[in-house]
């Protein structure tokens, strides 16, 4: 796992989707002004960097870069992370949640 920046269209977010097959892909829509979001962005780079998330796929989305992604995601607040398989949204929560964020991730991946 590593976290990628998503600044490029709907298109490149629906190929990181595709291209991740059946690995779970985390994505955390963030923006630079929202407090919440400056707390938890560190802890998701760390959860990436560790060795039982390596088939883990991170993606952070800034809302206010890709409003197109964001707008197609339907994200009203932030941060809010989504969890694909294989192209499918299997999971979805709002809020600074690290402890949802780290029990989903050992659920799913």
């Amino acid at each position: 796992g590593h976290v990628l920046l998503e600044t490029k269209p709907p298109s490149y977010f629906e190929s990181i989707l595709k291209g991740a097959g059946n690995k779970l892909v985390v994505v955390d829509f963030t923006a630079t002004w929202c407090g919440p979001c400056k707390q938890i962005g560190p802890q998701f780079v760390a959860l990436s960097e560790q060795a039982e998330n390596k088939e883990v796929v991170f993606l952070k989305v800034d809302v206010d870069e890709a409003e197109d992604v964001s707008s197609q995601c339907k994200i009203s607040c932030m941060p809010t992370f989504h969890f694909y398989k294989n192209g499918e949204k299997v999971f979805e929560f709002s809020g600074a949640n690290l402890a949802t964020l780290k029990s989903k991730l050992e659920e799913l991946r």
